[in-house]
């Protein structure tokens, strides 16, 4: 395995990258300007209508952000000159066949110039709307399999997943692929073109039946957790995402060299292009922007566990890594990457909720009356179990008397009404809250990253760059990184 000089693979390069405006994908497309700016172009499929509304979300929501403000400072006022030199907006929806590129001219450009593809496209929601979610999780990969397939040059598809398609799998978890069809519980086989069949009959009998959007929202949100639960995974993220590998797998054999990265829970940046970069609340960090703001006093998680969390530079690093490494390879075969910490740098849940506190201890946040919000340490609750136990005693049955003694006292009317609904709300909202982060709190597996080992130590051995593309979690402080990185950086970008 040898990887040979990264920067002179990626000189001249065509990349096309889909999903351009989520976290992951803004980063890459930083990385690569800012170390390599004699790459030939950057293709970016954007969600948009037409070439105008494109260029706009290229502006608002890439280039604008944070994040470039080391290429501002590089480049000053030669910054856009240079981006839209090198970076070609693409209206289009990775849901559609030929990615919804309307623009045959284009599509022609594309087939012919474009030599590495790169997929970061997804909705990360875990309860997403199963129509929404298997339209990009799911159907959205193979759409771009199709028209990798009429590409000329393309010498590597990079499709990047999630960990946690292993579902809720204990011990050591294998770098591998998923059998098309295979679900992780029960005896009935996956098939994609059934799954689809049935959202278009359900979404077809809502509609008949005159449904308010938000009724059809629901319903579809509700329909795609039973459907992933069948099948043995905890929710419509992790489901399509798996469904999405199968396809990937299956129908990308003997046609084009397929890499696979699974990052665990992504945080936020260790190094580049600064420390502490975030975009929006990112899967344990909805915990914590909680409890920073007073709202989470309590929360079900074992303290003895493993949190399986990586920088989000660090997973772009071993992406353009694994992306050189196997663009030299002569197979068309898959390779998976699991991008993580859990096996060679735990760090536990107890070590957060202690760091949590010591930080928003410290550096509290103030409230709207200007006062700092005094934040105590979380409560852990082993269990869903013992969980719910609580909060039925803690907070439901007292909400339930208070509703009862209104009633009979004649007093459940406005005010007091109001207040009951909002109090009920935010029961409900905090209990999904818990079950929908139930499968990671609890997760008692730990992710095998030989692959990505291996990877780390090919590029030492043969390559001058390695140090530029570090993802080794060996070389985390996780106290270090939690109190002067992460924290801080969420406190600016998020909760500012």
């Amino acid at each position: 395995m040898e990887l040979g000089s990264i920067m002179e693979f990626l000189n001249n390069k065509s990349i096309l990258v889909i999903g351009a405006t989520g976290f992951l994908a803004k980063i890459f497309v930083e990385k690569i300007l800012r170390v390599q700016p004699k790459v030939k172009k950057l293709y970016l499929l954007l969600r948009a209508v037409d070439t105008k509304s494109a260029e706009e979300r290229l502006h608002n929501e890439v280039i604008g952000m944070a994040l470039f403000d080391v290429l501002r400072e590089q480049h000053g006022a030669s910054l856009y000159s240079f981006v839209y030199e090198k970076v070609t907006p693409v209206p289009g929806d990775i849901s559609c066949v030929d990615l919804g590129i309307r623009d045959s001219l284009l599509k022609d450009q594309l087939w012919n110039e474009i030599d590495t593809v790169i997929n970061c496209a997804a909705t990360t929601n875990f309860d997403e709307r199963y129509d929404v979610a298997l339209g990009i999780n799911t159907l959205g990969p193979l759409h771009l399999l199709n028209f990798v397939k009429k590409c000329n040059n393309v010498k590597v598809l990079v499709h990047l997943s999630t960990a946690y398609v292993c579902g809720e799998d204990a011990g050591l978890i294998q770098e591998k692929p998923f059998r098309l069809g295979k679900a992780k519980k029960g005896t009935e086989m996956i098939d994609v073109d059934i799954e689809k069949k049935l959202v278009d009959e359900k979404l077809r009998k809502l509609h008949s039946e005159h449904a308010e959007e938000s009724a059809v929202t629901s319903y579809m949100k509700d329909y795609g957790t039973e459907r992933a639960r069948m099948f043995g995974w905890p929710n419509t993220y992790v489901f399509t995402k798996a469904m999405g590998e199968m396809l990937l797998v299956h129908y990308s054999r003997d046609t084009v060299p397929l890499v696979i990265i699974r990052p665990t829970m992504v945080t936020s940046t260790y190094q580049e292009p600064f420390p502490g970069w975030i975009e929006g609340v990112r899967t344990i960090d909805g915990v914590a922007v909680g409890y920073a703001k007073g709202k989470l006093k309590h929360f079900p998680f074992n303290p003895q566990l493993i949190v399986d969390v990586i920088p989000a530079d660090m997973v772009i690093n071993a992406l353009i890594m694994a992306m050189v490494e196997y663009a030299n390879r002569s197979t068309t075969s898959e390779i998976i990457y699991h991008v993580g910490s859990s096996l060679r740098n735990p760090f536990k849940f107890s070590n957060l909720n202690e760091l949590c506190f010591l930080y928003f201890t410290q550096n509290p946040l103030i409230d709207k009356e200007g006062k700092p919000i005094k934040v105590g340490k979380l409560k852990a609750f082993r269990s869903m179990a013992t969980f719910r136990i609580y909060v039925a005693i803690r907070y439901s049955l007292p909400l339930k008397v208070f509703q009862y003694l209104a009633i009979i006292t004649g007093l459940f009317q406005k005010p007091y009404k109001d207040k009951y609904t909002a109090l009920d709300r935010n029961l409900k909202r905090g209990m999904r809250l818990a079950e929908l982060y139930e499968p990671y709190v609890f997760f008692k597996g730990i992710f095998d990253d030989t692959n990505s080992e291996k990877l780390q130590i090919a590029a030492r051995e043969t390559s001058s760059e390695a140090d530029a593309f570090n993802f080794d979690p060996t070389s985390v402080n996780w106290e270090a990184y939690m109190m002067d990185v992460h924290f801080p950086g969420l406190v600016k970008h998020v909760l500012k």
